[in-house]
């Protein structure tokens, strides 16, 4: 085993975000003793196999699925740290019986992710599409089958009030709409009294918005959260934005929902599966905008991404506690303390 702390990068980084994430990985691990990071074996199908994970320290997922098979006999690795805040392809419970903890970055996608919901909001509230494709066509504003609607006065709410959903609704105080109003089972009303915002039940999210985001996690209790029932709750001219996780969406809902104008259009950024095939139905309609899961993948985003999650693998390599942990019951158990204790008191990471 080389002395070095390895850091293995998921292969599909250098093709999907090829250009995007070199330059912060030389600038926070380049020239740092005792630190090699690197591109890790090609990962069919990209599920990571256990021959590939024991060669690191660290991994940096970018789709890559991590499954109980996938850590068999895994012994060296001790900390998965994620570009973003999904963690849907990870197994974190058969991470956590390897006393191996998950990272991930709250802090560098809060912002970008409520600017492309707001992206969305602002984009179907004045029909840019349609705007677009009349002016390109050679018709003028008396060809519009609609004009826009504003967005004063208006509801915005949010399945979730997480970090993403607290930072969209700072930003819409700037708007001034009518109500701010989200369900989540584990966020309390004085955590969120001073954004203005109402916690209330789900149903009356979808029955009451105007716009209705997707602000959540993927995991067991929320996929396939929203489903008929909800759209039908929906007003005619209200809208519905995922930029979430396909999944956490009931796919032949929100095409029935589409195609019978239960609504008046959605936003979508994610998918059931990704890419979707050539023929998803979503992308032959007329009422919703599509964009390939990437309407927060800014300059920005894969910059400080990168410098959380290297910071969380640093944190590591010097035997500390990593920011932005997902399974914290793993701190306190004394396979992780052991291998914490490996790294502490080495040159590693030296500044």
């Amino acid at each position: 085993m080389s002395s070095a702390f390895r850091i293995g990068i998921s292969p599909d980084f250098y093709e999907e975000a090829k250009g995007h994430f070199e330059q912060t990985v030389e600038e926070q691990l380049g020239g740092l003793a005792g630190i090699e990071a690197g591109p890790m074996p090609a990962q069919p199908g990209k599920l990571a196999t256990p021959d590939a994970l024991d060669q690191f320290d660290a991994v940096f997922p970018l789709a890559l699925q991590i499954t109980p098979e996938s850590l068999k006999g895994v012994e060296r690795l001790t900390v998965v740290a994620r570009w973003g805040v999904g963690y849907d392809r990870i197994d974190v419970d058969a991470l956590t019986a390897n006393e191996i903890v998950l990272c991930i970055t709250p802090n560098a996608v809060r912002r970008p992710v409520a600017e492309a919901i707001f992206t969305f909001v602002f984009a179907l509230a004045k029909n840019l599409f349609l705007q677009d494709r009349t002016a390109r066509a050679g018709g003028w504003r008396g060809d519009l089958p609609n004009i826009g609607m504003d967005i004063s006065g208006t509801v915005l709410g949010s399945v979730g009030c997480g970090n993403i959903a607290q930072e969209m609704f700072r930003m819409a105080r700037a708007f001034q709409f009518k109500r701010l109003i989200a369900a989540d089972p584990y966020i309390r009303p004085e955590q969120v009294a001073e954004l203005g915002v109402e916690m209330v039940d789900l149903d009356t999210v979808f029955r009451e918005s105007d716009f209705v985001a997707v602000n959540t996690l993927l995991n067991k209790e929320t996929e396939g959260l929203v489903g008929e029932h909800h759209f039908r709750l929906m007003k005619p001219s209200a809208y519905f934005i995922n930029t979430a996780r396909g999944p956490i969406v009931q796919h032949d809902a929100l095409l029935r929902a589409l195609r019978e104008r239960w609504i008046a259009g959605a936003g979508i950024d994610v998918y059931p599966t990704e890419p979707p095939p050539e023929n998803e139905p979503l992308l032959t309609l007329d009422n919703v905008m599509v964009t390939p899961h990437a309407l927060a993948w800014t300059q920005g985003i894969m910059r400080h991404n990168g410098i959380e999650a290297c910071r969380n693998v640093l944190a590591v390599a010097r035997g500390e506690i990593p920011g932005g942990v997902v399974n914290r019951e793993v701190l306190e158990r004394a396979g992780f303390q052991k291998k914490l204790a490996r790294y502490r008191g080495s040159a590693t990471a030296a500044r």
